[in-house]
């Protein structure tokens, strides 16, 4: 079973069956006499192998300039989508590689519809845009806080799937992910931030309001995931309790997604081969 077919969202999806600190990929799950803190460096570094190959890939992809990568991240408050950022293209040439944030829209995002600022900040040929957050949240947010109705919601659905439909039929491929953490790791992160001085500017008091509305916004998630996984955008749950984890399934769905591509460096010209430089 390859890693996308592990983690591909189910057509049933109940996020309070999925094990937010399952380890179906760690070195531990293989050999349950291993210690954690040795398992954690063996997954460190399987997860380190993953992203050199990935990065050699996205040069080809670059240098190509062909195809287009989407790595859409989405998830609760603290569950990790800055960190993945980080884990996956740190190491990574900046050529070819784009991170957007989408905040509260403004006066202007609000007064066009809400794919309008998305498709500003798709991927352009040879590129890999991460989109940390997305058009996700004016379906998820406006649902829970009451701004659209659930036929609009529904109706949102349907312009989404059209949408991604869009970008994959004009070369885009799609990769979506939705970070799963429990409600109690959340609650060790967000206090972690306030103890910490040097992460309290991290802190933000509606985090804590948000939280109030965990069981909704699971319930959002669900319906969101479900309706709108598709064989050209698909949508995977990715366990996000424990970072080391995380950044390996994140890494293997990427690296296998770009493996399937068939990437490669454009064909030499035999005429530059043979030209001297004097």
């Amino acid at each position: 079973m390859t890693v996308r077919e592990q983690f591909r969202v189910g057509k049933e999806l109940k996020l309070r069956e999925q094990d937010a600190g399952a380890n179906r990929l760690s070195s531990r799950a293989d050999d349950a006499g291993l210690g954690k803190a040795e398992a954690k460096a063996q997954d460190r570094a399987r997860t380190a192998g993953l992203i050199a190959r990935i990065a050699e890939l996205q040069v080809m992809l670059y240098a190509q300039r062909q195809q287009k990568v989407l790595l859409l991240l989405q998830g609760m408050d603290t569950s990790g989508k800055d960190g993945t950022v980080r884990a996956m293209f740190s190491q990574i040439s900046p050529m070819g590689i784009r991170a957007v944030g989408f905040k509260a829209p403004t006066d202007i995002e609000l007064a066009h519809d809400y794919l309008w600022r998305v498709h500003q900040q798709v991927p352009v040929k040879g590129e890999v845009a991460i989109f940390n957050r997305s058009h996700y949240e004016d379906v998820l947010i406006t649902k829970v806080q009451g701004m659209i109705d659930s036929k609009e919601c529904k109706r949102r659905y349907a312009q989404i799937c059209d949408f991604e439909r869009m970008l994959s039929e004009t070369g885009t491929t799609i990769i979506k992910v939705f970070l799963h953490i429990s409600k109690d790791e959340q609650r060790e992160r967000l206090q972690e931030r306030l103890a910490d001085p040097d992460k309290q500017w991290k802190f933000d008091p509606n985090d804590v309001v948000q939280r109030q509305k965990w069981d909704d916004y699971q319930r959002a998630y669900e319906l969101a995931l479900v309706a709108t996984d598709c064989d050209h955008a698909p949508w995977y749950v990715v366990p996000a309790d424990s970072k080391t984890q995380r950044d390996l399934v994140v890494a293997s769905l990427l690296l296998e997604t770009l493996e399937g591509m068939k990437l490669g460096f454009p064909p030499a010209d035999p005429k530059l081969t043979a030209t001297l430089i004097e």
